[in-house]
């Protein structure tokens, strides 16, 4: 059976970034849940803006900044946009950071939520996924909707 991983974003009322949950499943099994932090929508611009909802093939990448990550395949209009570790808005730059499922916490005191354990959380993202697998992403934060 084909992994897949379900990202769902929250309406939290912060303008300055996304946060969402992580559900990551091997067939019809939840294997972990996990939180997530991106950047706000600002119309899927590079650099400040998260991506768009939709379904992505992940595929298992490695790099010096990052170790072991995952980079989201055809996303449209960008490129090199990464399942990776970090804590805060600033470590995102359009990417997505995954943190444990325990909730979200101002670890810095900027009046913004951050996600915690993120190597972790990232380390057991791999565990499970291994090469790759397919993430769905919702809007839940649509204020259109």
């Amino acid at each position: 059976m084909e992994n897949q991983a379900v990202l769902v974003r929250l309406k939290d009322g912060d303008h300055k970034q996304t946060l969402g949950r992580f559900h990551f499943y091997r067939g019809l099994e939840e294997i972990f849940t996990g939180c997530s932090l991106e950047l706000p929508d600002r119309g899927n611009r590079r650099k400040i803006s998260r991506v768009l909802a939709g379904k992505y093939w992940c595929e298992e990448r490695y790099s010096r900044k990052y170790g072991w990550h995952y980079m989201l395949k055809d996303v449209e209009g960008r490129t090199y946009i990464l399942i990776h570790f970090g804590n805060y808005v600033k470590d995102t730059q359009g990417c997505i950071i995954l943190g444990n499922k325990n909730g979200f916490v101002d670890i810095n005191k900027d009046g913004h939520l951050d996600v915690v354990s993120s190597k972790y959380t990232m380390r057991q993202l791999r565990k499970a996924a291994g090469k790759g697998f397919w993430l769905h992403i919702y809007d839940l934060d649509d204020e259109s909707a």
